[in-house]
């Protein structure tokens, strides 16, 4: 099997700890670059990732969206595009190793777009909170009923053809990122496929499922974007 041209984008917010082990665990030989997009950070997680030989950029707006957004506008930029574009969060939480199993059914042509489901995988104890396992729950079954597309999972750890990403056309800045990318892909008819990954505890406190705040503002924000685009 051929390796394309694969790039990683990694958006980081406060994750001087963790940011080095993820871009240290992602297997070099299948990469031909690691974009982490420091997304206002206040520690030392931007030094980290250019440390560790990682192309790091700074998007001050903060969103999870926004950090995607601007990784892919550099990828855009460049002399030349990849083939395969992976999404990777900066917390430890996902096995980045696990990217070969993403991207294989990408490269042998069996899908457009992955999704590392977490759901099929293995989960360490206290990985997800309640509310995290339920709110995947409701999505994927919200999708199955408005959209017939089958996922079993909204995990950020994901990769997918950069002609299918550019044809999706993301346009969310914040907590809808990932539902946005799955309910266009429905729309438009991309081949999809859930393969299982493993998690774990994450390095430092969520920003999402670890306050109220962000439990309740991801949760409005998934909901409505699954209506939005019916």
């Amino acid at each position: 099997m051929s390796k394309p041209d694969i790039r990683v984008i990694i958006p980081a917010f406060n994750e001087q700890n963790a940011v080095g082990l993820v871009i240290d665990e992602i297997p070099k030989d299948w990469v031909s670059e690691v974009i982490v997009v420091d997304n206002g950070s206040t520690d030392d997680t931007f030094e980290q990732a250019k440390s560790r030989g990682a192309t790091a950029l700074k998007e001050p707006t903060r969103g999870y969206g926004n950090a995607c957004l601007k990784g892919m506008k550099h990828i855009a930029e460049s002399e030349t595009q990849p083939e395969i574009v992976v999404f990777l969060d900066g917390d430890h939480s996902d096995y980045p190793e696990q990217m070969v199993d993403l991207v294989k059914p990408i490269i042998a042509n069996e899908a457009d777009m992955v999704i590392g489901s977490r759901a099929l995988g293995q989960k360490e104890k206290g990985s997800m909170t309640p509310q995290q396992v339920f709110g995947n729950w409701l999505a994927t079954t919200l999708i199955k009923i408005f959209y017939r597309k089958k996922y079993t999972d909204l995990g950020p750890f994901r990769a997918i053809r950069y002609e299918s990403l550019l044809t999706i056309d993301m346009k969310d800045r914040t907590y809808g990122w990932t539902v946005e990318m799955q309910l266009k892909a429905a729309k438009l008819n991309l081949r999809t496929k859930d393969v299982a990954v493993n998690y774990r505890q994450r390095i430092g406190v969520s920003k999402v499922s670890g306050t109220i705040k962000g439990t309740l503002g991801a949760g409005y924000k998934i909901i409505y974007t699954i209506f939005k685009y019916l």
